[in-house]
């Protein structure tokens, strides 16, 4: 397992930053494919619990939406949370008066696939777009995969505290404070990288930034845990080897990229 996760690591990395440092089409490509996927993997766990989500929709409605932050950046939002709204609840109503009886919840995890997913996984572009925002995006990411990183090596080595006993019983609140910690040095490590290849950020930035995400950032992946306990299900999808699904990948950077977005054009800018 440690193996795989490495060698797709090395694999995926190097294009990472290729893709993000390219921007446009290419970023929006690939951040496009990536909650595709994200959404299929979302549709098939309620699936598994019996409910019939709009697979299809769901898929459409989170392209939408990627496409809308990329082109039009929030103006044409209103219009296509419009439309989604209304189609998709048109399909729902046509799938009750057809006999499926729980027609309402299955609306209701579409729609919340659609926002879950295409909305908040949207602000990756959006933080793309900030001036310098390449350089912002190499913090916001990253620095939550540090901190995670140092919440499991200290949680899984120092952890007796349950965080989350019924979510994920394997973390702990030690590995949660560590996680903090790594966020916090992480952040500050990134920022005198990437000053070294050109970028101007302050220390302080890129540290408070490493501490606002590894606070709450661990509530996306809790929320993805929610989903795949409730159904019993270990991993969302088998996408990428070693590491599960495109939605494991990513449950902690739909609460990444728009808290980093808005902390950066509120606090930072």
């Amino acid at each position: 397992m440690l193996i795989k996760r490495i060698l797709a690591a090395i694999v995926l990395l190097p294009i990472g930053l290729i893709v993000i440092f390219l921007g446009g089409v290419p970023l929006a490509a690939l951040i496009a494919v990536t909650l595709g996927f994200a959404a299929t993997e979302y549709a098939n766990l309620f699936r598994k619990g019996g409910h019939q989500p709009a697979s299809g929709l769901i898929l459409f409605g989170v392209l939408l939406l990627v496409a809308e932050r990329f082109f039009d950046e929030f103006n044409s939002a209103p219009w296509c949370l419009t439309l989604i709204l209304l189609v998709t609840v048109t399909y729902h109503l046509i799938a009750y008066e057809k006999g499926r009886e729980q027609a309402g919840t299955d609306f209701a995890i579409t729609i919340s696939g659609i926002l879950y997913i295409g909305w908040l996984g949207s602000y990756m572009l959006s933080l793309r777009a900030l001036p310098d925002g390449e350089w912002w995006f190499l913090i916001v990411l990253p620095v939550v995969w540090l901190a995670d990183t140092g919440a499991y090596l200290v949680g899984k080595r120092f952890g007796t505290h349950k965080l989350s006993p019924r979510l994920s019983p394997k973390k702990t609140w030690e590995g949660y404070l560590a996680g903090v910690i790594s966020g916090v040095i992480g952040g500050i490590l990134l920022t005198i990288i990437w000053n070294l290849m050109g970028a101007e950020l302050t220390l302080f930035e890129g540290g408070f930034i490493g501490y606002i995400l590894s606070v709450f950032t661990p509530l996306g992946d809790l929320g993805e845990s929610m989903f795949k306990r409730q159904f019993g299900v270990k991993d969302s999808g088998d996408l990428i080897p070693g590491h599960g699904g495109a939605f494991d990948r990513i449950d902690s950077w739909l609460w990444a990229a728009p808290i980093g977005y808005y902390l950066i054009i509120h606090m930072l800018m």
